[in-house]
């Protein structure tokens, strides 16, 4: 609604508590989760807390969220993580919500295995958190697909075997080229246009796996009469964070460098800039920004 405070990314310091708040206390520096889980519903003992009764994706959506000097945090005991003594802060806010949204929406409802031969479509932030994380898995090929050259770049520097720029609308016959004719066995849809899943429908291998990550707005057409007979498999999914603990500990073990993803950074009080500097991506080559109070 209009006025809202955006956001639902963030590391802090605790302020105050509630009543209700065991887990931490005043002085506490806590990574805040997209999601806030009450942890008692039925969906958070399903461990989908993206649909917790009386949480779920409400920082920034239903209530004030994070781009701002004071927080409130529902659910605090089942929504904040403690960060570890001598983490880089800035690195865990990648935590917070685009490499579990990457990693569980993308590489694990994708089901990415060793040996696997995987296509991401957009090579923005989430994009770039289900490259990182699908490395876990020893896939033989992450072939990144984006209309901007600056991204794809930063994409082989993260590992991508192979890039290809969608800007002349080739991007599904030079995949399907790359992979003599077959496919992909996991087309990851990391923007949330229609043609970029249409994309994904154009990659995927039979018996393949198309992962759904982007926000659609708009209606996409799904073209059953090429797919029906070649045991696909669509998945969707919000982030959940079940998997930020994990997270947690890999980049604590230097498995994983999610800092590798931010480009900027701003004070708060140049908030309206670090809004231009994003919005203008392709000159400004932003990837995330960094806001400090």
């Amino acid at each position: 609604m209009p006025g809202r405070i955006l956001g639902h990314e963030g590391v802090g310091i605790v302020e105050k508590t509630g009543p209700g708040v065991t887990a931490f206390r005043p002085g506490d520096r806590v990574i805040i989760s997209c999601i806030s889980a009450c942890g008692t519903c039925e969906y958070c003992r399903r461990g989908m807390y993206s649909h917790c009764t009386t949480g779920g994706w409400i920082l920034g959506n239903e209530i004030d969220g994070t781009q701002a000097e004071y927080v409130r945090t529902p659910h605090a005991n089942n929504s904040l993580y403690k960060v570890p003594d001598g983490a880089d802060e800035e690195a865990l806010v990648m935590l917070s919500d685009i490499l579990p949204t990457g990693f569980e929406c993308g590489v694990l409802n994708g089901k990415v295995q060793p040996g696997n031969s995987i296509a991401i479509v957009g090579a923005g932030g989430i994009g770039l958190a289900a490259l990182l994380t699908a490395q876990f898995y020893a896939p033989a090929e992450i072939i990144m697909i984006d209309l901007d050259a600056n991204r794809l770049a930063a994409a082989k520097r993260l590992g991508a075997t192979a890039t290809v720029n969608a800007r002349d609308g080739s991007a599904a016959a030079t995949v399907m080229k790359m992979t003599g004719g077959r496919g992909v066995d996991t087309a990851i849809e990391a923007v949330g246009v229609p043609a970029s899943f249409i994309t994904c429908e154009d990659i995927v291998a039979p018996g393949g796996v198309i992962a759904n990550i982007g926000v659609h707005g708009v209606k996409v057409d799904l073209h059953l009469e090429r797919l029906w007979s070649q045991n696909i498999a669509i998945t969707t999914r919000l982030v959940d964070t079940v998997t930020l603990p994990m997270l947690l500990k890999t980049v604590q073990a230097r498995k994983l460098d999610p800092k590798q993803l931010i480009t900027h950074h701003f004070k708060l009080d140049h908030i309206l800039d670090a809004y231009d500097t994003f919005g203008r991506a392709a000159e400004t080559h932003a990837l995330k920004v960094i806001l400090e109070a």
